[in-house]
């Protein structure tokens, strides 16, 4: 395989999955949110390698602040800026 088609298909690939990524954000927020949670878990366990959990730091959501009068909708998120 030549060396410039290899580099062409690793370029494809990572713009299909960061396409993958965007749209399941926006189509399926809270298990998103769930799949980021879970895979910062795993990379921030004691006994990894630094830049394993600097990468688990980065994927982690934020955390979601409860209120005392919130009513338990789970719609804790800023507004978002397009709305």
């Amino acid at each position: 395989m030549d060396t410039g088609l290899l580099l062409q298909y690793l370029v494809i690939a990572a713009a299909v999955l960061i396409s993958a990524w965007v749209v399941a954000n926006k189509q399926f927020p809270g298990g998103m949110r769930k799949l980021r949670i879970a895979l910062a878990l795993r990379l921030l366990r004691e006994g990894r390698a630094e830049w394993l959990r600097a990468i688990g730091r980065r994927i982690a959501p934020p955390g979601r602040a409860a209120d005392a009068a919130c009513g338990g909708c789970n719609n804790c998120d800023p507004p978002a800026a397009g709305r």
